[in-house]
């Protein structure tokens, strides 16, 4: 693309006017045979091909996930909450100078806090950057704080670069702020407003705050993570326990104890924890005592402790960490968390029922909120293709024109179902395909 430096949305000495139109051209060029032309830049040329192969439209606009009642305990508890007096502080006289706003998203592009001058906020309320819009790369297009968080780097967007046509009187800079102990996008902090804000040092600027923040967030961690052990089961066969700070991944037969043992940190006896975990009833108190010395092999001073089977201490999990917030109403923040079902592959009594009660809870309040963009997400997954009623949801949520393609897969569905006699795919007669394990 012959850039120059590819940071840097607007060249020392470029007409920001006619750079402007020939972003345009550009755009129109893209959006209607897929040529990119000389002028985009290549992060943004990058961007725009995801854009096409996830089926966005220019057109494309933003949409509430998260509601004034579920927003505000949502970001009460997100990790950015604690650093936003510092962004306050760093961006907002440069934000109120000139004109411009103050914005922070979560890791999935939803925006938490959108903050500024007046004027600026109604002007951007009329596009929909309000706090509680998602606007993740791959639901609004090329942006700045959607984009940085795909890729992890710092990004400027000016005018046309934007793939969706509504944002193309704005600018914006935003990068990514990490976990100070995983390395792991928390979100973005972001400015977006005029033409301004393609100068170079706007970029510096936002890249520096995001620094600050993660040397502050280090500064209030104070050291090791939380004491409080955790266990990863959602959407993976081989549980992750983070325990002591160690990362130890357990075999399936392990995963189920444990999983089994976060659900239940009263205990279990020895005949209740074998019940819930072999299908053969006949199965020797002498295998799961033998398991259990394994499993107290690899943990050490973490394994559980005995009569009863409990865990050695505190252990979080994202399962129960899911069911609180559904519990809660907050039903966009759990599926933000919701990376499958809970181990898969397990056929242990107390864990397809476990698993059975979370899919079941989780997809009656999906469906009951009647959202279209998380249905669309939903029926879009591994484990939600095959759901007839979510479709029919689906269905019902979208506007008349858009219908067709899901009333089409309630249709199909419908008749796979009579072939098999009403069990329903995906767990009530036939067994769900679910996506493979997470490596990491």
């Amino acid at each position: 693309m012959g850039d120059r430096d590819p940071s840097v949305a607007l060249p020392d000495g470029a007409d920001p006017a006619a750079r402007s139109r020939e972003l345009r051209r550009a755009h129109a060029a893209f959006t209607r045979d897929g040529r990119v032309e000389t002028p985009v830049r290549a992060v943004i040329a990058r961007s725009w091909r995801r854009c096409a192969r996830a089926r966005l439209s220019p057109e494309c606009a933003p949409r509430v996930e998260l509601a004034e009642a579920e927003l505000r305990p949502y970001r009460e508890e997100h990790p950015l909450a604690r650093v936003m007096p510092l962004f306050r502080d760093l961006v907002g006289a440069f934000a109120a100078h000139g004109a411009h706003l103050l914005a922070v998203c979560d890791a999935r592009g939803s925006l938490l806090w959108v903050e500024g001058e007046p004027a600026t906020l109604r002007r951007a309320e009329g596009l929909g950057f309000v706090p509680g819009t998602r606007w993740a790369e791959s639901a609004m297009g090329t942006n700045a704080p959607g984009t940085a968080v795909a890729v992890g780097e710092p990004v400027q967007v000016f005018g046309a670069e934007h793939f969706s046509r509504r944002v193309h009187a704005w600018t914006c800079a935003a990068a990514p702020v990490r976990d100070p102990r995983t390395g792991g996008v928390l979100g973005a902090v972001d400015i977006t407003g005029g033409d301004g804000l393609a100068h170079p040092h706007s970029l510096a600027f936002v890249r520096a705050v995001a620094r600050a923040a993660e040397d502050r967030l280090a500064l209030l961690d104070g050291g090791p993570p939380a004491a409080r052990d955790t266990l990863t089961a959602l959407g993976r066969d081989e549980a992750l326990l983070v325990t002591g700070g160690r990362r130890v991944r357990l075999g399936r037969r392990h995963s189920e104890i444990m999983a089994l043992l976060a659900q239940h940190p009263e205990g279990l006896s020895g005949e209740e924890l074998a019940i819930a975990l072999y299908e053969d009833e006949s199965v020797s108190p002498v295998t799961l005592r033998a398991e259990m010395s394994r499993l107290r092999a690899t943990l050490g001073p973490a394994a559980p402790l005995s009569r009863p089977y409990r865990t050695a201490g505190p252990l979080d999990s994202d399962f129960t960490a899911l069911t609180r917030r559904l519990a809660a109403g907050a039903v966009s923040a759990a599926l933000h968390h919701y990376p499958g079902p809970l181990l898969p592959a397990s056929t242990a009594p107390g864990v397809v029922r476990l698993r059975r009660r979370i899919e079941d809870q989780t997809r009656a309040a999906l469906i009951a909120r009647a959202d279209a963009g998380l249905l669309a997400d939903w029926v879009c997954s591994a484990w939600g293709a095959d759901d007839p009623e979510a479709w029919r949801a689906l269905a019902a949520a979208l506007p008349p024109e858009a219908r067709p393609a899901a009333l089409a897969r309630v249709r199909a569905l419908d008749r796979e179902l009579g072939d098999l006699g009403g069990a329903r795919p995906g767990g009530r007669g036939r067994r769900a395909t679910y996506p493979q394990p997470a490596r990491s």
